[in-house]
């Protein structure tokens, strides 16, 4: 597979193989692939969590604004105390 780059891309390249952080370019550009994956992964996942969401609300199945603070308030405040037993 061949691939065009700027000029400025492959001096980006060129620069993250100098630091020493890769050893080649083709390091750096399987970590950027691999970054825009997962990216792309959790972009896919909330869109589907924001879908469920409105179809819920579509359903009625919702809650009022202060009982939604009220409940995030109590699982903070039960996730504070796990983290000060650890």
């Amino acid at each position: 597979m061949n691939v065009s780059l700027t000029p400025e891309l492959e001096r980006y390249i060129a620069g993250k193989v100098e630091s020493g952080l890769y050893n080649n370019a083709s390091e750096v550009v399987r970590e950027g692939l691999r970054h825009l994956k997962e990216e792309e992964d959790l972009r896919v996942r909330w869109r589907a969590q924001i879908e469920d969401g409105w179809q819920s609300a579509l359903r009625g199945e919702f809650v009022d604004g202060p009982t939604s603070m009220a409940e995030g308030r109590r699982r903070l405040k039960a996730l504070a105390k796990t983290k000060k037993r650890a």
